[in-house]
This record gives C-alpha cells, structure tokens and sequence, in this order.
C-alpha cells in the first residue's frame, strides 16, 4: 500500500508540475483584464481593427506567470469575430483594411493628419522627411579623372554602363529601377562601415554617417516610386539579385581598401544617372513613353503638385543625382587631400 500511495503521489506530482510549467493558452479574465489594465494605463491607441493582448509579469500565478500569455482560444475566437464585422474603436471608425495590435510595451504606430485632414498612409517615411527638390542644380558639373584611381574609377562605371544599354535599351522605367537597385547600396555600405569605424576608434563621423545613409535611403526611395511606374519581370527581379550580390561585395571591399576611388566611383555613377534620366525626359517630351500622373508616393515625397507627371518626378530624381554626385566627389577630394571624412562636416540636408 505504502508503494502503491507513493507512485500515486508522484504521479499527481507530475502533472501538476506539467500544469504548473505549461505555456498552454489559459482563457482567464483576470489575466486578459490585467492586461487591458496596463494598456490604458500606459499608452493612447489610435483606431485598430484587429487586437492581440499580450501580457507578461501578472503575479500570483508562480512561474507560468512569467512566461508570455496567450489569449484563449474563446477570447481570439471573439476577437476574430469582431475583425471580420469591422470593429469600431475610438473616434468611432472602422476599416477593415486597417490591422493593428495592442503591445505591453506600448509601442504602437502614431496617427498622422495631413494639412488636407486626411491620414498620412506612408509608413516607410514620415512628412518630416519629405522635402522640395532643388531642379535647379548645376547637372553638367563633371570631374576630370586625371590620377590612376580616378581613371580607373571612371572606367569602371563606364564598363558597367555597356550590359545595361545592350539589356535595356530604350525601356527606360525598367533602367531606371535596376539603376536604383545599384545606387542604393554604396550609402548604405560606406555609412555601416564609417558607423563601425567609429565605434572602434570612440569618434564622432562628423555628419557623414548619417548623410550616406541618408543617400541610400533617397536612392531606396527612388525605387519605391519606379516600382509603381514599371512592373519588373521575373528574369529582371533574378538579374536584380545578382547584380547587387556582386555590386555589394565588390564596393564593400573597394570601400575598404581606398575609400577616395569607392567615393569617385559612386560620384561617376552619379554622373551617368544623370544622363540616364536626361534621355529619359526626351523620350517623354517626344512622346515615346506616356508622361501618365505621377505616383501618389512621389507627390508625397518631394512635394509636388497634385497634377504632377511622370516628367515631373523623373526632373527631381534627376536632381537627386546630381547632389549625390556632389557630396561624393567631394567626399572623394577630402580623401585626396590627405584628411579623414570626419575633419569636414558633411552637407547634411544638402538635398
């Protein structure tokens, strides 16, 4: 009997051990109202249509209280119920479209007002980040390589500039997408590597790790728009992975071992952009390609007038070039002249 009690006892044990370290989902109010408690108490939720709860550190519940919970399968059944009839939160909308979820961390997305009064509906940028670009830039500036490594940065974009036309040809909104595939990614390199660099040598970078990567996000932007414009194939979206495979490694190790020729090389890269959206413009203006309105994320973006065309949006993209090709050959001569990139302050906001 002893023997027989004490393989009960440990059984029971078991399973209360089991229930006791379990992250089964457990349907309790008490938890789901602790939860709802400290979300009204720590944060202010704009209009959302789809609510996950998650709550973490109620006490009273031992060791499974600190692990995260889960809402109840009867809770989540009634919260999908309440998706699919388009729940009404505060300020009394409702939009099915919309799909938002209630953190403990009280981090949700902020609602933004334009000046018409209608929802601000980008969240890859924010108004602040929008701006007027400058049309008026000088866009026939150009460096004259005279040093070996300005020619060899020269001829290297040169020889890059060849497969494209043969690929492309005159298909110019695809051109100008696998174009910003590539110019999108030395800011980001060179910004990384000048961001590890000064946490290495405890520095300031003055100014120019955020300029770079501000270079590449505008670059990214660039193909946000395009996107809209011409639709790639798939053997385009394969060349795309290829060529900023190679590109990638090939301007990180370039960046790497002299950073004066990966910035003259990205200046001439600049230079033929330039002239890439310049040919552009004149099949618009002879009527080869549609001048259809310009897409709602690019009147966004630069600011630009309701009516905007394509022809407007190629003319600020142009000039977008034409100050990336600025800062880098200038970046390129303060290497050039024997000083670091942090002993200039960089044109912050020179757009």
């Amino acid at each position: 009997m002893v023997m027989r009690s004490s393989g009960v006892s440990r059984k029971l044990a078991l399973a209360g051990a089991r229930r006791l370290f379990s992250t089964r989902a457990v349907a309790n109010q008490t938890v789901v109202a602790g939860a709802t408690k400290a979300l009204s108490s720590t944060v202010t939720v704009p209009v959302w249509t789809k609510t996950t709860a998650v709550y973490w550190g109620q006490s009273g519940y031992g060791l499974r209280s600190r692990s995260t919970l889960a809402l109840g399968e009867k809770d989540g059944d009634e919260q999908k119920k309440q998706t699919k009839s388009g729940a009404v939160s505060d300020g009394g909308h409702s939009n099915k479209d919309e799909k938002g979820i209630i953190s403990y961390w009280g981090v949700p997305p902020s609602r933004i007002i334009k000046e018409d009064g209608t929802d601000w509906k980008w969240s890859c940028f924010r108004p602040w980040d929008t701006y007027k670009s400058d049309i008026s830039i000088d866009l026939k500036k150009h460096h004259a390589p005279t040093t070996f490594m300005d020619k060899l940065a020269y001829w290297t974009v040169k020889a890059m500039r060849w497969p494209t036309d043969l690929f492309f040809q005159r298909r110019y909104g695809c051109r100008a997408m696998m174009l910003e595939t590539v110019a999108a990614v030395p800011g980001m390199v060179g910004g990384a590597l000048l961001h590890c660099r000064s946490l290495r040598r405890f520095e300031h970078s003055g100014g120019w790790i955020k300029i770079l990567l501000e270079e590449a996000e505008n670059e990214r932007m660039h193909l946000m728009t395009f996107m809209e414009v011409a639709k790639p194939k798939w053997y385009e979206r394969a060349l795309v992975f290829t060529v900023q495979g190679v590109f990638f490694n090939a301007y990180f190790l370039g960046y790497v071992i002299s950073p004066k020729f990966a910035h003259r090389m990205v200046g001439y890269l600049e230079e033929e952009a330039i002239h890439s959206y310049t040919e552009f413009l004149k099949e618009l203006d002879k009527g080869n390609i549609d001048n259809v309105p310009a897409p709602a994320i690019a009147i966004d973006y630069w600011q630009l007038p309701a009516d905007a065309t394509l022809r407007d949006v190629v003319l600020v993209v142009r000039a977008d070039e034409a100050h990336h090709r600025d800062v880098n050959h200038f970046a390129s001569d303060i290497h050039y002249q024997g000083l670091e990139l942090k002993e200039a302050p960089a044109p912050v906001g020179y757009h």
